[in-house]
């Protein structure tokens, strides 16, 4: 008797319960990932639903008009629109090699492991501090310590459109970093885990060749974990993206559009928190628009990266 005929004797030979048993635990896991799609595509349903009025009324004019006046009814979403890319790319910019340079120096035996060890703590208790208490601390200390600096830029290259209007407070820079402040510990997180995967005989190998440490962690152990690491930039592109309260409390919440990153403006989730309590009419269906199009941006960011994680993963497996 072959073994895949032993096995499949096995199989039919098992008790009637354990069957039953299986064929249930099947059966809930799916209801419970039905669960999950029938509860995000009822969200886009409602929203969507909710929209409908500005929608058919300002198409795809609402996506590059600045225009948000209740008093008129006339309403764009080019600031907001704006205002959540720009916070968003600008902060995953500078969050990229602090996060990555951070989970490298803690996977590597560059110093101590009790000192590494502390870091990663200290990492994810910086994940823990609630956004309201990260608003609170760009207001009144990071927002005033690096003013004067922004006012040396702004004498400086003040000419140039993204730097010139002058720095008088809250704005769309003090929001790119605070973003930082909160998307830092998810890249860290995950391009730590993902370090820590690679296998130990990749690096005995590199060594083995001649390669310096340096050169292994570039050529060798990055290549090796890139689709995590891309992974967790795209998902702390999501959270910037989504996040609400820091930046609610630091961009300033302007209408207003303008190019320079050190003038107030929206995002769209700042513009959200700040108006949907008070709209009613066509403003609740222009906010839920707004809603719509951030749910696309998100959907799209994740679909994106499910697409490059596995491309990365199919060309360095």
């Amino acid at each position: 008797m072959t073994k895949a005929t032993t096995t499949k004797f096995q199989l039919r030979s098992r008790p009637t319960s354990e069957k039953l048993v299986d064929i249930g635990f099947r059966n809930f896991v799916l209801a419970m990932a039905s669960m999950v799609a029938v509860l995000l595509f009822s969200i886009f349903a409602v929203i969507y639903l909710q929209s409908t009025e500005s929608i058919s009324r300002y198409g795809l004019r609402f996506l590059f008009t600045a225009a948000w006046n209740p008093v008129t009814d006339e309403y764009g979403a080019f600031t907001a629109i704006y205002g959540t890319l720009v916070t968003s790319i600008a902060s995953l910019i500078i969050a990229i090699p602090l996060g990555v340079g951070t989970a490298i120096f803690i996977t590597e035996n560059i110093i101590p492991k009790y000192i590494r060890e502390l870091i990663g703590i200290m990492v994810e208790l910086l994940a823990s501090i609630p956004s309201v208490v990260l608003g609170l601390w760009a207001v009144f200390i990071m927002e005033p310590f690096i003013r004067p600096f922004l006012n040396i830029i702004y004498e400086t290259f003040g000419f140039i459109p993204f730097f010139g209007t002058e720095p008088l407070g809250a704005g769309m820079l003090p929001a790119i970093l605070i973003l930082v402040v909160m998307i830092l510990p998810i890249i860290t997180s995950i391009s730590k885990d993902s370090l820590n995967q690679v296998p130990t005989n990749l690096r005995q190998a590199a060594y083995g060749i001649g390669a310096t440490r340096w050169t292994t962690i570039i050529r060798v152990i990055i290549p090796a974990a890139i689709s995590g690491i891309t992974g967790g930039v795209l998902l702390a592109l999501g959270r910037a993206m989504g996040e609400t309260m820091a930046v609610t409390m630091i961009i300033g919440n302007s209408n207003n559009f303008s190019w320079s990153i050190f003038a107030p403006s929206y995002t769209i989730s700042s513009m959200l928190a700040n108006q949907f309590g008070e709209a009613d009419g066509s403003q609740v269906s222009s906010l839920m628009y707004a809603a719509f199009i951030l749910m696309i941006l998100t959907l799209m960011v994740n679909v994106f990266a499910q697409w490059i994680v596995k491309k990365l993963s199919l060309k360095y497996q």
